[in-house]
This record gives C-alpha cells, structure tokens and sequence, in this order.
C-alpha cells in the first residue's frame, strides 16, 4: 500500500499539468483590447451646435443643428474598436462608426480641415471639384485620387458607392437630400456638419475639433484651434489702438435688391472686432438684410471703404452692371475690395474654401484695408483691392 500511494500522487500531478489551460484568462483581457483608449469630453469655448462627450471606447457626438431652423438634435457614435457594428442601433442613434480611413466631404471647408490636420489623403471624393482651390488637394484630384461627384444637390451616387468610403460629412440646407438617403440605405454612416450655422468667427472655426475627433487628431486639432483663436484674439486687441473708425459698405444688388450683412452676423462681427464703423452695425436678425438701392446710398454714399461688392470682381464690371456704383465716393476713390479675384487654378474662391477655418486671417486683412498703420508688414491674404 505505501508503494501504491506515491504513484497515485504522480499521476495526479502529472494530469494537473496536462489540462487545458482555463479560458477564463482570456476573457480577463479582453476589455483591454476593446478599450484601448479612455476618451474624455471635448471642450468647446465658441461653438454652440456641437458637444462630444468620451467614455472608454467612444465618443458621442450631438450636433444640435444641422440646417436653418431644424430642432432635430442627430446625435452618433464614434467608437474606438475593431468589432463590427452587429444588429440594430439604438433608437437615439442617427449612426456609428469608427475612425475612417476612406472619406467623402461636400462641402470645401471640410476640405481645409483636413488639410490643417495632415490628413487630406483620406479625401476621396467630392462634388464639384472645380470649386476646390488649394493647390495639395488640386494635385490629388488631378491624379485621380479625388473623383468627381458631380453637385451637392445630386451626387452621383453610383460613383459614391464605387468608392466604398467609410462615411460621408454632409452639408444641407434642408435635410431633405435624395442622394444622402441612398447613402444611408448601402450602410455607408453620412454625418451632417453644422459649422456654418455658427454665429461667430471663432465657433465656426472650433469645428476643426470634430475632425480631429473624427480622424484620431484630438490633441493636433486643439493645438491649432488655440493657434487661431490667440491670433484672432491679438489681431482684435491690436484693432482698438486705431486713432480712426473708418466706414463701411458691404454687399451689392442681385436683382432689384441690395444683399449686405445684418449687425449680428458672422461678417459684422468681422467688422466690430476690426474696430471700423459698420453702417449697418445696429440691426439684428436672421439672413441678410434686403434694401433697396435708394436706402443704401442715402446712408452709404460717402462710405470710406466698400468690401466684399458681392461676386464683381473688377471696377468695370461693377459699372457695366449699374452705373450708379460709380455714384459712390469708395468707387471714385478705388476703396473697394473683393476676395473674388483670390481663386485656384479651376476658379474655386480661397475664401470660400479656408475663410472658415482661418479666421485670424480674414480679420487681419480688414485691419490692414482699414488700418494699415497697424500692420506695416502684413500681406493682404484673401482680399484684394478692384482694379
């Protein structure tokens, strides 16, 4: 018997030793691979139609307004994992994603972005290319990297779909795209944008912070954000050691009716942080204010400086177009400015494209035009004076 019992034991030890390991230290690392990151929330200084809030693996998304007058607040979640979205999204949920690498953009201020950021190579497709003017992004869509769409309005979703983008970063006046429901329907995730319903510079160029969100660039995109707004801020601060307040005329007829800005918009805001008189600095509203031609050369008339004279882009067009410009004393002293004529090989407006994004610069440039004793040096970047 006390043979028997020692080679009972060695049995038992060497069966331990030969059992399958547990799959319970398996599971155990499994929330390490899944939450690769902890994310925390996005602070915003400016904007007020985006928040992004973080846990360990996602961050939501809401943007509060996508287009004029909308109340929907679409909300979507962005995760950080490799596992594929399975079943059916939660109710709240407009989509979900992961960080892509394949991206459509509509709008060319989403096109600045990526560029800022260093990631203008997700880019591959965009409606109306022509419109695109910075030069990086030209030589991708002249190498076929970038293919066409045709319009906003009606992209073609046929080349779309050809190019399996990971999301696509919509623009819309109205929610109401055909195209886009065709999108969503091949389970491609569209993302509304609202920046451009922001209701000051700074806010507008804030967005920035949901690319970088978006692309895996959140510390890239709070850097140069905090760039901008420092120049901006400076640029603003510089502005109220003018001696003068020049001013200010802005806008053209389309029709029969004179389009400029109301005092509460993005553009006067513009002209109040530049310290100039703005004729039109006293109203408030939605949209542009509508005049006639009689209202606004009775005030105007003697105005220092004209800016942004709609989509003209020279003095002879302006009076070719209607004589009675000529009438204003910013005509006859050729105190008149445009960022018309600042354009990409294709014809696309540099303003229309990075204004948005940058609008230190825009704010310099309405200082030097304004007070160019303040900026002895600086270089006008989007504006420039009709010839």
């Amino acid at each position: 018997m006390k043979k028997i019992v020692p080679f009972i034991i060695l049995i038992i030890i060497l069966s331990c030793k030969n059992e399958p390991k547990s799959k319970k230290s398996e599971t155990f690392i499994t929330p390490i691979i899944e939450y690769q990151s902890l994310k925390k929330d996005i602070v915003f200084k400016y904007s007020k139609g985006l928040t992004i809030e973080g846990s360990y693996d996602k961050y939501i998304i809401t943007i509060k307004s996508s287009w004029k007058d909308s109340q929907e607040h679409l909300i979507y979640e962005l995760l950080d994992s490799t596992i594929a979205y399975t079943g059916i999204l939660p109710k709240h949920l407009e989509a979900g994603f992961y960080i892509p690498k394949r991206i459509v953009v509509t709008s060319t201020t989403h096109i600045s972005a990526l560029e800022l950021l260093g990631v203008e190579q997700t880019l591959v497709g965009f409606p109306g290319t022509d419109y695109v003017s910075s030069e990086k992004t030209r030589q991708r869509i002249d190498a076929g990297f970038v293919k066409e769409l045709g319009k906003n309005e009606g992209i073609n979703t046929e080349v779309l779909l050809e190019l399996k983008p990971d999301i696509v970063i919509a623009f819309g006046v109205d929610g109401s795209n055909k195209s886009l429901e065709v999108i969503r329907k091949a389970n491609i995730p569209v993302i509304y944008n609202g920046d451009w319903l922001e209701d000051s510079p700074l806010a507008k160029a804030e967005w920035i912070k949901f690319f970088g969100v978006l692309l895996n660039k959140e510390k890239e995109a709070d850097s140069i954000f905090n760039k901008i707004e420092n120049d901006y801020l400076n640029a603003k601060l510089l502005a109220k050691n003018a001696n003068k307040q020049p001013t200010v005329l802005s806008g053209a007829m389309h029709k029969d009716i004179w389009y400029l800005p109301n005092g509460t918009s993005t553009e006067a805001q513009f002209l109040k942080d530049a310290n100039v008189n703005y004729l039109w600095q006293e109203t408030s509203g939605k949209g542009s204010l509508a005049l006639s031609f009689e209202a606004v050369f009775d005030k105007a008339r003697e105005a220092d400086i004209w800016l942004s004279p709609s989509y003209y882009t020279s003095l002879e067009a302006l009076k070719k177009a209607n004589e009675h410009y000529t009438k204003f004393d910013a005509y006859t002293t050729k105190n008149i400015y445009t960022f018309s004529n600042t354009t990409g090989k294709t014809g696309g407006v540099l303003y229309y494209e990075l204004g948005m994004a940058r609008p230190d610069l825009v704010l310099k440039d309405i200082i030097k035009i304004c007070h160019p004793e303040l900026l002895p040096d600086y270089v006008l970047f989007f504006f420039k004076p009709l010839k």
